[in-house]
């Protein structure tokens, strides 16, 4: 027998005397709160080759899936349309996904699939890069401080570039990592502040660049650096270490993190099959607590984060440079070169609630949706709130965080207390403030966009 198995036999030989002393009338006060055994022990799990698979890796390597019980498998996927056709097939039993595949695969954007989360895996973790070409054009029309430009940079200064291209007959290009991306939303809503339309999906263009001024197309996070560098895009929109590799190799300059452009905006999530949580909720449970402890771990301290930056430089993880992953993952980040400033708040795995599925975070992705055309018609606020109860499962969530607060792993107040609403939310790059509760009327705010009743 392998020394993993014997580890997972020993703790199940503890729980089941845990469960035996109890029914001889033992006080064990957190046995009440203990998910049953998982239906399904053996597990392969999907991630992209991004700092923020963290939450799946650390789990893994620090035995958190092994002391609930569970022998799981990580496997790196080729791209996100894959990974999620793998989790609809049964090929994985669950996924490090973009916060916008659920739902779009839920609402039949794409894929269609009933696809659910219990669990954010964490909050920021993007930024939006520009060649050197581009970057030298922007330069000049930026406000400068100390001889550095003042941050955050917004797309204004990109507009003067894009309208001097188009004079010239010369379309502007930028990638982003897929239609249901965050990092499609974050560009989008940049480029909108700035006076940029980034274009319309309609039943037309699947593309999503009807009356466009900046054309944006899909390609897969660690292709990025290469495409830019090969003139096929001029900036792009990626997680990390995608952005500073651009630094590293002296193709690019990262111009703003997507904290500066939402404050504290929710990033990736842990995905399944609703048919698939349905068969297996203790499993479930399992994997949720096992990845609640890899992102407190991960933000409890700073000697965490450099070993967790290790485990990631692995190759059969993000396979990056440790020294290219530390620039984001260790509270900094480098922008042109040389110009590395504090970023403290740049990856969040559990501080500020990042783990617990709000409502409100899968409302504002729909909105979006809508904003561009992936949404064709206007839907009433209930609309909104229904889909968001539908994929976002933080009743899952709570199973598995008060499991943990009972065997003493997190506290009681590591958990929000909250109807699934962040409240009013503030802190965009537009000024615009964002309520959960009304999405049709943070639609009609915006200056660039379709309106809650508008069609392409």
């Amino acid at each position: 027998m392998s020394q993993h198995n014997q580890q997972i036999n020993r703790r199940r030989f503890t729980a089941g005397a845990l469960a035996l002393a109890g029914s001889s009338g033992l006080s064990l006060p957190a046995l009440a709160q203990k998910p049953g055994r998982p239906e399904k022990e053996q597990l392969k799990l999907g991630f992209i080759k991004l700092t923020d698979c963290a939450p799946l890796v650390v789990a893994y390597e620090k035995g958190y899936f092994e002391d609930e019980g569970l022998n799981v498998q990580l496997e790196a996927q080729a791209n996100w349309k894959v990974l999620l056709d793998r989790v609809i097939d049964g090929q994985l039993d669950g996924a490090h996904m973009l916060a916008g595949q659920p739902l779009g695969a839920s609402i039949g954007f794409g894929t269609k699939a009933d696809i659910v989360t219990a669990l954010s895996m964490d909050l920021n973790g993007n930024a939006i890069t520009v060649s050197n070409e581009v970057w030298k054009l922007m330069r000049p029309h930026l406000p400068m401080e100390g001889g550095k430009p003042v941050h955050p940079i917004k797309a204004d200064a990109l507009k003067k570039v894009v309208d001097a291209w188009k004079k010239e007959g010369k379309p502007f290009k930028m990638g982003m990592v897929f239609p249901v991306s965050t990092h499609n939303y974050e560009l989008r809503y940049w480029l909108a502040a700035g006076g940029l339309n980034p274009g319309y999906y309609t039943s037309s263009d699947i593309s999503g660049t009807s009356k466009a001024d900046v054309l944006l197309s899909v390609t897969p996070p660690p292709q990025m650096p290469a495409t830019m560098e090969a003139g096929t895009i001029h900036g792009y929109c990626v997680g990390e270490p995608w952005n500073q590799q651009a630094v590293f190799k002296g193709i690019g300059v990262p111009v703003i993190t997507d904290h500066q452009i939402w404050k504290l905006n929710p990033e990736k999530v842990f995905g399944v099959k609703a048919e698939w949580a349905k068969a297996n909720p203790n499993t479930h449970i399992a994997v949720i607590k096992a990845m609640i402890r890899a992102g407190q771990w991960l933000d409890a301290s700073m000697a965490n984060r450099i070993e967790a930056v290790k485990m990631l430089s692995k190759s059969q993880y993000v396979g990056a440079d440790a020294e290219v992953i530390a620039n984001s993952m260790t509270g900094t980040f480098e922008f042109e070169k040389g110009d590395k400033r504090p970023a403290p708040d740049f990856n969040i795995f559990f501080r500020n609630y990042a783990t617990y599925p709000f409502y409100s975070d899968a409302i504002w992705y729909l909105t979006q949706m809508r904003r561009w055309g992936q949404i064709t018609e206007n839907k009433p606020d209930s609309w909104y709130m229904d889909v968001a109860k539908k994929v976002y499962l933080p009743e899952v969530y709570l199973k598995a965080a008060n499991a943990l607060v009972a065997e003493g792993k997190i506290k009681s107040t590591d958990l929000p207390k909250t109807d699934g609403f962040k409240g009013v939310q503030t802190g965009f790059i537009d000024g615009v403030d964002y309520d959960g509760r009304k999405p049709n009327d943070y639609l009609n705010k915006f200056k660039i966009g379709l309106k809650a009743a508008d069609k392409v």
